[in-house]
């Protein structure tokens, strides 16, 4: 077999920490995907340093572990999970069994089968996207660096792992708007739609070892539909590509929901020793939007009855999701768990948390912030096994929110008095979220911890009152001032009554 097809079954392509049992010469800082799972157990996690390459990664990984575990198969889903489970690791021959069966489809630069890619671009494509446009991290055109300084007209190429990294951002979280040119039959067309999880939040369970994390990430099949593996092949599983001009026969079942729901195709071109990319094709995959749905999102309703997934925020702290996450219907917001959330805690709780990743992006171009957090271990507090505390954590999310909120208002109230301007965003309301949101985090954790929920609100109006008088202290000195931020300081207490109108004047006498 040729070396310059970079085979993932071989090519230490995947970054991994050991648990600390594994001896020190048998700590490889990455390897393939055979070993990968081979030592799944051995491993404590994923050292993927790009959050939504990590999301994206995960991903396909699930859907390798539903495929060499066989639970898709089984009669009983849940049951053979526990099978699983116990057994401690996953099974060597089953590895073997699925790699030999699939040996060709892993090879990142294959010509016929290149991973998670489409041969048919160097035909259909006018010309190449660039090397900078496939590394999400560089600028590229006209756009403002992110991470690091790039030039088109001297692209630096990329090592085939971190390549790998990048193909799998863009499949998941590339932009919609302009790409390169791509002709279809009568088609030629020079634009896309976002990918399925641009601008969104992604939460994973997440155990002491990648065996136990991937096991517990399994999202569950739809019981009520007979499951057909050859009818739900994963890209690499199919012997045809799929036509770029219909959805049919592209999103078929959790396999394909999993790893084919992509809005972009890639082909990545190698240099002659196949260990790097010199350049890629980047383009439309569909010209249809295949519906959003994804089992490791929160899934909120907006007043007007639609659904859309929580946003990745970079500024949003992660214990403001955590009841969205332990309880099916959480207070003050109307949301939908991620599924794959309470069927993790079927398998495990005690040791598991939840990561959350993915990037603060606009639907286009603009990326802001990776996004990357992982909770204290959560799962016993799932609503299925502690339902009394999981309520007492919405209440305890709910108080912080609740005097976050109230403080903001206050402040951008103080200000528009003081400075005889409209109530928006300003200086203050920015300096007091600074302190705020990181004070009430800490104060979340360190009563969770401790179980104690009584008094909280208390706390948290006691953190936002010492905030408001520290952040609008600069114009207390001034009699305008001090009339501005008294006048504003009621915003902490849930503000003024509002007036009615239209209600009748009580007559004299009257002791309503």
């Amino acid at each position: 077999m040729s070396t310059d097809l970079y085979d993932l079954l071989t090519e230490p392509a995947f970054p991994v920490r050991w648990v600390d049992s594994v001896p020190a010469d048998r700590r490889p800082e990455a390897v393939g995907l055979r070993e990968l799972f081979v030592r799944a157990h051995e491993i404590s996690a994923l050292a993927v340093s790009l959050p939504p390459a990590l999301s994206a990664l995960y991903r396909v990984l699930y859907a390798l572990t539903t495929r060499i575990t066989a639970v898709d198969t089984a009669d009983d889903w849940h049951e053979a999970r526990f099978d699983v489970r116990d057994a401690g690791r996953f099974d060597p021959d089953g590895i073997d069994r699925y790699f030999t069966e699939f040996a060709e489809r892993f090879r990142l630069y294959d010509p016929v089968y290149p991973f998670l890619q489409d041969p048919r671009l160097k035909d259909q494509c006018d010309k190449t996207a660039g090397l900078n446009k496939l590394v999400t991290t560089r600028p590229s055109g006209s756009n403002h660096a992110w991470f690091e300084h790039a030039a088109d007209a001297r692209p630096v190429a990329v090592a085939s792992a971190q390549a790998l990294e990048h193909l799998l951002v863009w499949r998941y979280y590339g932009p919609s708007g302009r790409c390169s040119a791509r002709t279809v039959g009568p088609v030629k067309e020079a634009n896309c739609v976002a990918g399925p999880l641009r601008t969104a939040l992604s939460y994973h369970p997440v155990g002491t070892t990648l065996f136990e994390t991937l096991l517990a990430g399994l999202p569950e099949p739809d019981r009520t539909r007979r499951y057909q593996r050859a009818a739900d092949p994963c890209p690499w599983e199919q012997n045809e590509p799929t036509d770029p001009l219909t959805l049919k026969g592209v999103v078929t079942g959790p396999m394909s929901k999993l790893v084919g729901h992509s809005q972009h195709a890639l082909l990545l071109l190698p240099d002659g020793a196949g260990t790097q990319t010199r350049d890629a094709y980047i383009t439309w995959a569909y010209r249809e939007r295949i519906p959003r749905d994804d089992d490791f999102l929160i899934w909120q309703i907006s007043q007007a009855g639609n659904r859309y997934a929580r946003y990745a925020d970079a500024r949003r702290g992660l214990w403001r999701d955590l009841d969205a996450l332990l309880l099916s219907d959480p207070p003050g917001v109307e949301s939908r768990r991620p599924p794959v959330i309470a069927t993790a805690a079927e398998l495990f709780d005690e040791t598991f948390r939840i990561q959350a990743l993915g990037i603060e992006q606009e639907g286009q171009a603009k990326d802001t912030q990776v996004v990357s957090a992982t909770t204290a271990p959560v799962l016993h507090l799932m609503q299925e096994r502690d339902l009394d505390t999981a309520r007492l954590v919405g209440q305890l999310r709910l108080a912080g929110e609740r005097y976050g909120q109230r403080l903001e208002r206050a402040a951008k109230q103080a200000w528009a008095q003081f400075t005889n301007s409209k109530v928006r965003d300003c200086s203050w309301s920015a300096a007091a979220a600074a302190r705020y949101w990181p004070e009430a985090e800490r104060e979340f954790w360190k009563r969770l911890e401790e179980g104690r929920f009584e008094g909280a609100a208390g706390a948290f109006r006691a953190r936002a009152e010492q905030i408001y008088d520290y952040v609008t202290e600069a114009a207390a000195g001034t009699a305008r001032g001090a009339r501005a931020r008294e006048f504003a300081r009621i915003e902490l207490y849930g503000g003024r009554p509002k007036k009615t109108t239209g209600a009748k004047r009580p007559a004299q006498g009257d002791d309503r």
